[in-house]
């Protein structure tokens, strides 16, 4: 029935998306005796098994279905589909997979600490999972990453606290949800032809400090100017440089927190994986957090050393004739990949797909003068090549129009022709990957296999 004050028996709910979240929202709203109706783009095999459930399918209808009370939407349900616009006109609530899960949590339910940003949500959000399984904690990481949420929430067995990593997409749907603590890593342009502007995109992000501590990155000027002026009852930063009070960062090479202990030491800054000051900032964030939900340094520190990385993010997949082939396919905007680049000092740079009308001037001057070369392929790479033409002239770009399952081969042999040794081979492509692969693990997978070919080339 979920929790008092939320009864779900009898009512009729709409779901929008038979993926990871929709199909959770469908079997959680079934379980609790509501009918459901399961809105989706085609008759897949997922929405037999949904189906087959006891779910009603109404394909993709731009009209809202009559008798509808409720609408869980999906993150790839954008919102102005002609379907949620109605919903809304007509006043019934849309709300997304996290805030429905927030809904159905139970009395002593386990608190969340959420994280946000623009880039660095998953390791971050996985980092925070290893330093509270290092305390001894029964913990998931949740969200936009692993495990649904709402099946998090409702299982046999409960946690003791989530990691929750929350995209904009699901922070726009949520109304409700307060996270015990809540950390925003960075903030630049991205998905704005989701949102539809900056503007709406901060609100989105900011919802993660609705709660009663909100974190942020002092080194960021955008959250920065957003944490000082957020209203909640303890606001903490975190700083790659020495850190001020109320805040953590980075002294003497090693992670000190000055926010809620006096000034303790936590880990050295060389135990952090992946390598990168972005990922050090990822770490600060997942140290607060921890912190915060009052983690001992030590299961802090533990926890940090023992984190595994998940792959495609800084991962290094191969080293011929002493070139060093990295594959960063999640950096899938310019602020990701700016913080990819940045991290070796000379680079042979892989980019291109769909930019999601963001800009990547300011990225390719930011570059330049560390680019020994760099190949683009996907559907916006003129889009780059004339940045790099602006910004970057006397560097030499070679342009891959296949867009085949071989295209990634030709990619990477080209790039290995620019290469010197003492160089990086980096793929960090600064836009999404739909064009051409089925996400951003598939475009690295290829990758890496074309690496791998190179010895038989």
């Amino acid at each position: 029935m979920g929790e008092p004050g939320y009864p779900l028996a009898g009512t009729t709910v709409l779901v929008c998306g038979a993926g990871l979240a929709g199909g959770a929202a469908v079997r959680a709203l079934l379980r609790r005796d509501a009918a459901v109706l399961l809105a989706d783009r085609a008759d897949t095999p997922a929405v037999r098994t949904l189906v087959d459930l006891g779910a009603r399918f109404v394909s993709s209808p731009d009209v809202l279905p009559a008798g509808i009370e409720l609408v869980v939407t999906s993150p790839g349900w954008r919102p102005d589909h002609p379907l949620l616009r109605d919903a809304l006109a007509r006043g019934v609530e849309v709300i997304g997979e996290v805030e429905f899960a927030w809904r159905l949590r139970g009395p002593g339910a386990a608190p969340w600490l959420a994280v946000t940003g623009t880039n660095g949500k998953t390791t971050t959000a996985r980092m925070l999972e290893s330093i509270l399984r290092a305390s001894g904690a029964r913990a998931l990481a949740v969200g936009n990453v692993g495990v649904s949420i709402i099946d998090a929430v409702t299982a046999d067995e409960p946690y003791d606290v989530l990691s929750v990593e929350l995209s904009s997409f699901q922070l726009h749907w949520s109304s409700a949800i307060a996270p015990a603590a809540g950390a925003l890593l960075n903030l630049a342009p991205d998905h704005l032809d989701w949102h539809g502007s900056m503007a709406d995109y901060t609100a989105a992000k900011t919802r993660v400090w609705a709660g009663r501590l909100a974190i942020g990155n002092a080194d960021d000027p955008n959250v920065a100017t957003l944490l000082a002026s957020v209203e909640t009852p303890t606001r903490v930063g975190f700083t790659l440089l020495p850190p001020a009070r109320g805040q953590l960062g980075v002294l003497d090479g090693m992670l000190v927190d000055s926010a809620f202990d006096g000034s303790l030491r936590l880990v050295p800054v060389s135990d952090i994986r992946p390598p990168g000051a972005h990922n050090v900032a990822n770490a600060l964030a997942a140290a607060a957090l921890a912190r915060a939900h009052g983690v001992s340094a030590e299961s802090v520190a533990e926890g940090l050393r023992t984190f595994v990385p998940d792959p495609h993010r800084n991962q290094q997949v191969g080293l011929r004739d002493g070139v060093l082939f990295v594959d960063d396919s999640k950096a899938t905007n310019p602020h990701a990949a700016l913080a990819s680049l940045t991290a070796y000092d000379r680079v042979v740079w892989i980019a291109g797909g769909q930019l999601k009308d963001v800009p990547v001037d300011n990225l390719v001057a930011a570059v330049a003068s560390r680019l020994a070369g760099v190949v683009l392929l996907g559907e916006d790479r003129p889009i780059v090549a004339e940045a790099l033409r602006r910004h970057a002239p006397d560097v030499r770009v070679i342009e891959i129009a296949s867009n085949d399952d071989g295209a990634m081969t030709e990619v990477v042999r080209a790039a290995a022709g620019l290469a010197r040794p003492g160089d990086t081979v980096l793929l960090a492509p600064a836009a999404a990957s739909y064009d051409m692969f089925t996400g951003y693990a598939a475009r690295g997978d290829a990758f890496a296999a074309a690496v791998a070919d190179l010895d038989s080339a």
